[in-house]
């Protein structure tokens, strides 16, 4: 692997005072391990990514009354990038005030930002639970927002999860805009797919209806679960296995390479508002 180009070292304080903080406050619930799904994912399938970055900076957005969730994000990046950097913002400047005895110069940072990612250009933006209080317009503006404030090959993961992280479905950006959306669970608590449905990112909670494509799929795997379930005779995540197989096997266009870990992620074409 080639060595990485020397990381910039931005100061986030200065960075964050050269543009408005755009946005609202989050609700702040946090618990600890509750993204540890979405980071899991983040190390898979964007670790080559991060690794080939020349700057190696990622950027919690808005981690909550307590930043466990953005320190654990940290432990995470850096067993694959020693050298990453990741930033936390918050639009509360208490929040931020009350992160700094968690924060580890230059590896780990906590300042005042939002949409503008504080004027800064991450390679990976993470933004969990960040969007669902907003409405559709407002949520798709924001994406808008992010996906510009990109580094060059940079990528936003963009969803929601419940409060211990158990269920949980994200949407995978890049400039051009949604490339894919992951659905993650426990699946030893889930009782059928279509639960996920209460966690789907704004841009498609209110789609779950008939004619609309992420309803057709849902009620897909649905069916697929139902069919698969001999299967739970060796374990409720041998049943995902098997439901997300038998999706693939219908000609769904799934990728289930990550299925033991309870995930199932689909091209974003697949489940695209119709309207």
């Amino acid at each position: 692997m080639a060595t990485p180009t020397p990381p910039r070292r931005t100061n986030p304080r200065l960075a964050a005072g050269r543009a408005r903080a755009l946005g609202l406050p989050t609700r702040g619930t946090t618990n600890p391990n509750r993204l540890r799904r979405m980071d899991n994912w983040i190390l898979a399938r964007l670790g080559g990514a991060l690794r080939a970055a020349p700057d190696p900076l990622v950027i919690d957005l808005g981690y909550g009354r307590t930043p466990v969730t953005t320190v654990e994000l940290a432990g995470r990046l850096a067993r694959i990038r020693p050298d990453v950097r990741v930033l936390g913002l918050e639009l509360d400047p208490q929040r931020v005030v009350d992160a700094q005895p968690a924060a580890d110069p230059p590896r780990l940072a906590f300042a005042r930002g939002g949409f503008e990612l504080a004027g800064l250009r991450p390679a990976i933006v993470r933004a969990a639970n960040v969007l669902r209080q907003y409405d559709e317009s407002a949520a798709a503006q924001a994406w808008t927002r992010l996906r510009a404030g990109l580094a060059p090959g940079g990528q936003l993961v963009e969803g929601t999860c419940d409060e211990l992280g158990r269920v949980a479905c994200w949407v995978l950006l890049d400039a051009d805009g949604p490339v894919s959306l992951t659905f993650a669970c426990r699946v030893s608590t889930l009782g059928r797919p279509g639960q996920l449905a209460e966690r789907l990112p704004k841009s498609l909670i209110h789609r779950n209806v008939p004619g609309e494509r992420v309803h057709a799929l849902l009620a897909a795997f649905d069916a697929a679960w139902a069919a698969t379930a001999p299967t739970s005779a060796f374990g409720a995540r041998q049943r995902w296995s098997a439901a997300c197989a038998a999706l693939a096997a219908d000609g769904w266009p799934v990728d289930a390479s990550r299925a033991r870990a309870g995930e199932l992620t689909v091209p974003w074409h697949l489940v695209a508002p119709a309207t």
